[in-house]
């Protein structure tokens, strides 16, 4: 008797054991600096707090149904025709248990075994292997950095075959922070109609935005793509709800269907408090997005300017999300102690071990020139993580 094969060809998520290896380290008394969660480091707004507490309080504590309560998906249906001009109607939403099961059910209702999902790289860790759990096969498709890690419409067309099934778009992007404008969107979209191929659009950074970056989703482009398109959105990152666990997708009637009976197997609803906790997030005041992107900002700025002054590192510029994602290749081939660094995972181990500095390694986005950097956390933190960082650099010999 053995492990099912889905179990055994995955790996754990990358992110969060960086995570929780630096927070394991804290806990032992060691000061270590921790670049590694997508986590705004920012409390949940207090007029949420108290709508989650009032549904407590109010009974609210029962089985709602499975693709969410008809109240949070017309604020949702609200949101998504304000926000970013895409009309739909109940039957067409679906509320999960988080962005990341969202995603997970769109691949349990689309892939199967004979598809093939491409999947521009750099990627979010998780893509990959949720396309291998539900017996697909993930498409690497390199993009460029000298292009903004852009999946241009001439790669995507020379990468679909006869089994592409889906494309995964996030935008802004996790690691890189770079964005698809308008005319990139259009082209993709004409592309995806012409060859009938879903396009998964994961914007859950939308909120976080910078330098008058317009984030637009391609399933506003027209009906034909929308047909086509599963948007995915959440609350975690505009809303600083992480540990709430809401997320949502809209699409074609089909598919939420799908999803829905999927969930109705699996986790069933989710939370009903927070899903009232939901409903006030979406129509209640929106100023703390503002605030907390400004407070990004800031960090942005600084983090990159910091990492493009150390010598023989690279950072583009994000316009969006709160990831720095520097080049450091140049790096590689050197040694600290007689242990050479062939690659970001031994970079990161280095980095880790030697200066207390947990960061992600490039490879587990698909990029291995690369790591990146979260700067959901303070000021002071970064300040003090990128001094150990280029003190380390400087090092290596």
């Amino acid at each position: 008797m053995g492990l099912a094969n889905r179990a055994v060809g995955i790996k754990p998520s990358p992110t969060l054991a960086v995570d929780a290896r630096a927070k394991a380290m804290k806990a032992e008394g060691i000061d270590v600096v921790g670049f590694g969660a997508g986590e705004p480091d920012f409390d949940t707004p207090d007029n949420i707090k108290e709508a989650a507490i009032k549904a407590i309080r109010d009974g609210f504590t029962k089985y709602t149904p499975v693709p969410g309560t008809d109240e949070l998906k017309d604020a949702i249906i609200a949101k998504l025709s304000s926000d970013n001009g895409i009309k739909y109607e109940r039957p067409e939403i679906i509320v999960s248990t988080g962005a990341k099961h969202s995603l997970y059910n769109v691949a349990q209702a689309l892939y199967g075994p004979g598809d093939e999902v491409l999947i521009p790289s750099p990627y979010w860790v998780s893509y990959p292997d949720q396309v291998i759990l539900n017996d697909a096969t993930p498409v690497l498709v390199k993009t460029k950095e000298e292009e903004g890690f852009i999946l241009t419409a001439e790669a995507f067309e020379k990468a679909i075959t006869p089994k592409t099934k889906a494309l995964i778009l996030n935008s802004p992007s996790n690691p890189t922070g770079l964005g698809y404008d308008r005319a990139a969107l259009e082209a993709i979209a004409k592309i995806a109609v012409k060859n009938n191929i879903y396009v998964i659009s994961d914007e859950i950074y939308e909120k976080i935005v910078y330098d008058g970056f317009k984030h637009v989703s391609i399933a506003s482009l027209g009906d034909d793509i929308k047909a086509l398109t599963i948007t995915i959105n959440g609350l975690s990152k505009s809303h600083a709800m992480t540990g709430w666990r809401l997320g949502y997708a809209a699409g074609p009637k089909d598919v939420i269907g799908a999803m829905t009976k999927i969930q109705s197997q699996s986790t069933s609803n989710p939370c009903s408090i927070t899903q009232k906790a939901a409903v006030e997030a979406l129509r209640g005041p929106q100023a703390f997005i503002g605030d907390m992107v400004a407070e990004f900002d800031k960090r942005r700025k600084y983090i990159v300017g910091r990492l493009n002054a150390i010598p023989g590192v690279f950072c583009p510029m994000p316009v969006g999300a709160f990831y720095a994602f520097p080049r450091v290749s140049s790096y590689y081939g050197k040694s600290f102690n007689g242990k050479v660094i062939k690659g970001s995972a031994d970079l990161a181990t280095y980095l880790l071990e030697e200066s207390k500095v947990a960061v992600v390694s490039g490879d587990a986005f698909g990029a291995d020139e690369y790591i990146r950097l979260s700067y959901a956390t303070s000021m002071v933190t970064i300040e003090k993580g990128l001094d150990r960082i280029e003190k380390a650099l400087a090092a290596l010999a």
